[in-house]
């Protein structure tokens, strides 16, 4: 090529993601005493992340029955999709034909290929984002080439929800605008809708013609599997259509197995069909067919009466623990009573940058710069340091 450049010589340098910058640095701290209250895994009372007995049961099964490893289809495990949709959805709603699915590479697959959905059929639809959000919302929002309109959803020093702006939000969109809801404990402040704020969203959002892209990543650890949905089966129940982006990662514990789901309500069957059809389109672009294992496992699980009842029981043991912990960590300080209130893995302290830098240099507790933590990313016997550590730095 003599002194010509090639082509990849002409990108530039990107600015990576803060979390999987954080997890490199946690994972390269050496400090025997580290915390790692950054990366959204759940934790067990002694500080690991187990495999659940229910799955590994289901895998001990599929290693004896599976007969091949072809192709699942285009759209991947469908007794997968139809076991899930009842849990998602409530038995009365499973059963309404205009609800369509299609098994995804984890909660991230689903939410690609909803918002491409979106931009097939509107490329100028504007994505209502309360902020703040899960860190990866906004680039597979950009990434389907929509735009973004903020607001805010959580004002961390008053540690609530600013309810009145996600509904000034709402009065300002328009007719075929997306709203981006969390179904339910909230990533990354834990901070969830009660049912009068849920009720009064849903007639807004089904007044103004809105579609909503509802992501249930955590169905399960808040107060239950039906409770933590009920926010979400309102807006299916109100709306003709609806998109829902679903994720087995962490109440299955299959976290690098990728195991979700994508889900979507039209108007009638025939506009289900079509939609169907660009999703399978577009999931031709990215992956084709998607990976059986994940799905396999939770499908096992969910067609087996006993297994089923053992991922029930244990999803319980982790919910109590993340609810244990949450009242645990409360108890310390009156400024940290919110985190009882709360929902899910995750909460958020009032925490500057710099403060989140001090316990890191200091203590070698990592968390993200905005505060948010994990607030079972920890083993029983790291509550009592963290809690002094995160007062020590609120104090100054």
């Amino acid at each position: 090529m003599g002194n010509e450049q090639g082509l990849l010589s002409q990108l530039q340098p990107i600015e990576t993601d803060s979390l999987l910058r954080l997890i490199a640095m946690a994972m390269a701290d050496e400090r025997p005493d580290k915390i790692d209250v950054g990366v959204g895994v759940y934790r067990s009372s002694n500080g690991a992340t187990p495999i659940l007995s229910a799955v590994k049961k289901a895998e001990a099964l599929l290693h004896e029955r599976q007969e091949t490893k072809s192709y699942l289809g285009m759209k991947g495990d469908t007794r997968y999709a139809e076991l899930l949709k009842p849990i998602v959805f409530g038995d009365e709603l499973a059963g309404d034909e205009r609800i369509f699915s299609l098994q995804t590479p984890g909660g991230c697959g689903a939410l690609t290929l909803a918002f491409k959905l979106v931009k097939a059929a509107r490329p100028d639809a504007r994505v209502l984002v309360g902020t703040p959000t899960w860190a990866n919302h906004e680039p597979i929002i950009k990434g389907a080439g929509l735009k973004i309109v903020r607001y805010p959803y959580y004002l961390k020093d008053e540690r609530r929800i600013d309810f009145d702006a996600m509904m000034e939000a709402m009065d300002a969109a328009e007719p075929g605008d997306v709203a981006l809801l969390h179904g339910c404990c909230h990533n990354p402040t834990g901070a969830d809708l009660d049912a009068g704020q849920w009720a009064k969203l849903r007639a807004k959002i089904a007044d103004k013609g809105i579609l909503a892209v509802v992501d249930i990543a955590y169905q399960g650890l808040g107060d239950g599997i039906d409770e933590d949905a009920a926010g979400l089966r309102g807006l299916v129940s109100a709306c003709d259509e609806i998109i829902v982006a679903q994720s087995c990662d962490k109440n299955f514990g299959v976290y690098r197995d990728r195991v979700g789901c994508l889900f979507f309500k039209t108007a009638d069957e025939s506009q289900g069909k079509i939609a169907m059809d660009h999703v399978m389109q577009i999931a031709r672009e990215m992956w084709s067919m998607p990976p059986d294992h994940g799905a396999a496992v939770v499908r096992t699980v969910l067609d087996d009466e006993k297994l089923r009842a053992e991922w029930l029981d244990e999803l319980e043991i982790m919910r109590g623990r993340i609810n244990d912990l949450r009242k645990r960590i409360a108890a310390k300080d009156p400024r940290l009573a919110y985190i009882a209130e709360q929902k899910g893995m995750f909460s958020m302290l009032p925490l500057t940058p710099a403060q989140v830098d001090g316990l890191r240099e200091k203590y070698a507790i990592y968390m993200a710069d905005s505060g948010r933590f994990n607030v079972v990313g920890m083993g029983d016997h790291d509550v009592d340091r963290f809690a002094a550590a995160v007062l020590e730095a609120m104090d100054g």
